[in-house]
């Protein structure tokens, strides 16, 4: 029977020492390699793709814009600083950014829907869809009638939602909503498009919506009733249990109870 010679200790050394040095240097090849292919020009991003919304802003400007802050190549890019990057741009709300092979990048944009200007008078910050604030030029709104709301920071999408349920009641009789405000102490107050200012008092959705309706159902009756129409309220206020103070311009009555404390 024979038996299997033992490899000597110096040539498993270096056996081992080779197979060392192999996987280095194929470790440093590779990564030689990855840097000529990342930095290679043929790999540079040269080209934007851009879909989605631009109503306020054009492909050729976004890539005048974006394109020069854009670092690295293809394979090296950073999306979330480059979705940042187009982020940054005016009228921006959302950019999803991909690459397209070997040298391309496709933009995916979602932009702001103004819906209305936030804060008090002369503030220029605006209010879109989503309840969420922002900043551009307001000279770019498309619809120059805006309402203003105002309210506490972090309270815009319960202002939005509150104006969205209180419009179409006030639309009813041909009047809008200019402008709606919460308050600190946490009370409604409306100024429609006639000057009128209307205490909406405080309470949920539910209950704001309850007084304003009972409001606007007897409205055109009691202005009636001294040859008024609803665009002569000059303020009204809706904070009594059982009914509303009315001021019409030219007379001065109270239907109800005095207000609540």
């Amino acid at each position: 029977m024979s038996e299997a010679i033992a490899t000597p200790f110096d040539v498993r050394l270096m056996n081992i020492t080779a197979s060392v040095l192999f996987l280095v240097f194929g470790v440093l090849a590779l990564g030689a390699l990855a840097g000529w292919v990342g930095n290679h020009a043929l790999f540079a991003i040269r080209a934007i793709t851009v879909q989605g919304d631009v109503s306020h802003n054009n492909a050729v400007t976004l890539r005048a814009n974006v394109l020069p802050r854009l670092g690295g190549s293809f394979f090296t890019l950073d999306l979330a600083q480059a979705r940042e990057s187009f982020q940054a741009v005016p009228w921006i709300r959302q950019a999803v950014v991909r690459r397209e092979f070997p040298n391309r990048l496709k933009v995916i944009l979602q932009e702001h829907q103004a819906v209305a200007y936030w804060g008090a008078e002369g503030d220029s910050r605006l209010l879109n869809s989503f309840g969420e604030v922002f900043e551009a030029n307001t000279g770019e709104v498309e619809h120059e009638l805006l309402p203003r709301l105002v309210g506490p920071t972090g309270q815009e999408p319960e202002v939005l939602a509150m104006y969205r349920a209180l419009q179409p009641l006030f639309g009813d009789l041909d009047m809008a909503v200019d402008q709606l405000e919460l308050t600190g102490r946490g009370s409604w107050v409306a100024r429609l498009d006639t000057g009128a200012e209307v205490e909406l008092g405080r309470g949920t959705q539910p209950e704001v919506l309850a007084r304003t309706n009972r409001f606007l159902r007897t409205l055109t009756q009691v202005t009636a009733r001294y040859n008024r129409r609803p665009d002569a309220v000059e303020s009204a206020d809706l904070r009594h249990p059982d009914g509303y103070a009315l001021r019409l311009r030219g007379v001065s009555t109270v239907v109800g109870s005095e207000p609540k404390k």
